[in-house]
């Protein structure tokens, strides 16, 4: 019998129908003489709800009690999972993630999975059992509940997926696949049939929010096929593979865009070694990922560094980088936190001239000033307005022709 892991998000186990929804789903796929094994994210709003109770009670809580605190969403969901299922006949276990043997280290509310012993799982399908994994969490060596961050849930299912060898890890949201750019901006975007993991990581990186990067990344390294589909309504979704895709017309595969963008500027930066250093290496102590990195020519040894992060570290990252540009003598620190960014993405473009310069009359066209570039061998990425997001997003979509099959 086959292993098949599936995934259920947080809009799919809202309420009451929609768990029994689920269960139905589950059911199925057993029904169908598989091995299921289940991970699911917290009921609806419920993580939003306990940040929100929680500040009201400490505005400054503990990293340790808040990942306990918001690990119990996830345990709620796969407990009463289990029990739509009971309620249908079958047999289900509810295991919390360091219960499924999934450990962690000790980097709260952004733990990372240092592996996985799944001799319960195993020991709970080997007696017919569907086990249910509350997603998010795993257990520090000090055997300490640790949250995995935005998107764990998603690295929970494709991590217990490897180490289990199961057939396909399938990611069940509220979305029906993988499109050509986000189909709420472009309603002309194309659902995709199937992806590689390359392109899909750019994709993640570069703000499609269907798929977390970690679980990509994973995915790929353990060569794991990966399903997104709807949870909803029953239609094909997206297989993203390691194979290699057929020959495209057009190269380029999809547009990513993403809203959260703030730029740091630090002017006349003495020009001399180990001054990036001196401005990375605390961003990087205090957990603030940077993104693109510009660094003008230097004149008379003087030069301006410009870099990119997420909004939501721009104030605690000005607080970091103002003292540091006092101490090297650099002149001052800007900032800018009205920016987005856009991608066009496709494995084809590496060996084909002609994207960028397609991408760059396309923005102009649109009036759309280009703030930075950055580039991977598959990803031509621009740094705009962020009122110009949504412009930029349609036009490129319309001028590569994704509608298109």
């Amino acid at each position: 019998m086959a292993i098949v892991v599936q995934k259920y998000g947080g809009s799919s186990v809202a309420d009451a129908d929609k768990i029994r929804n689920v269960a139905r789903r589950i059911a199925a796929s057993f029904n169908k003489g598989n091995k299921v094994v289940v991970v699911v994210s917290a009921m609806g709003d419920t993580t939003d709800d306990l940040i929100e109770l929680a500040g009201k009670i400490n505005p400054n809580p503990e990293p340790r009690e808040m990942d306990l605190l918001l690990s119990t969403g996830e345990i709620v969901s796969s407990t009463l999972l289990a029990m739509a299922l009971h309620a249908m006949g079958f047999s289900a276990v509810a295991l919390s993630g360091p219960q499924a043997g999934i450990s962690t280290d000790s980097d709260f509310s952004r733990a990372r999975i240092t592996g996985i012993e799944p001799r319960r799982v195993v020991k709970e399908l080997d007696k017919g059992n569907i086990v249910i994994v509350a997603g998010f969490q795993g257990i520090t060596p000090e055997n300490e509940i640790a949250t995995l961050g935005r998107g764990g849930s998603d690295t929970t299912a494709v991590a217990l997926a490897a180490s289990l060898k199961a057939r396909v890890c399938e990611i069940y949201t509220d979305v029906e696949g993988i499109y050509t750019a986000d189909p709420r901006l472009v309603p002309e975007a194309r659902k995709l049939e199937e992806i590689g993991y390359e392109e899909m990581l750019e994709m993640a990186t570069s703000g499609a929010r269907v798929m977390h990067h970690r679980s990509v990344e994973l995915g790929q390294v353990f060569n794991m096929p990966i399903l997104v589909a709807s949870s909803m309504v029953e239609k094909p979704g997206t297989i993203i593979h390691g194979g290699k895709s057929m020959e495209q017309r057009n190269k380029v595969r999809g547009i990513a865009h993403d809203m959260d963008v703030a730029k740091i500027t630090v002017t006349g930066v003495p020009d001399r070694p180990g001054i990036a250093a001196a401005i990375f290496t605390p961003l990087a102590r205090a957990g603030i990922s940077v993104d693109t990195i510009v660094q003008n020519a230097s004149v008379n040894n003087i030069t301006d560094l410009t870099f990119t992060i997420t909004e939501k570290d721009l104030t605690r990252a000005m607080d970091i980088i103002a003292p540091v540009a006092k101490e090297i003598g650099a002149r001052e620190c800007l900032s800018d936190s009205k920016l987005g960014k856009v991608s066009v993405i496709g494995t084809g473009m590496q060996n084909a001239p002609g994207y960028a310069a397609k991408m760059f009359q396309t923005l102009f066209a649109q009036d759309i000033n280009i703030q930075l570039i950055t580039t991977s061998e598959i990803r031509i990425t621009c740094i705009i307005a962020e009122d110009k997001v949504k412009e930029a997003v349609k036009a490129l979509h319309k001028a590569f022709e994704l509608d298109k099959v």
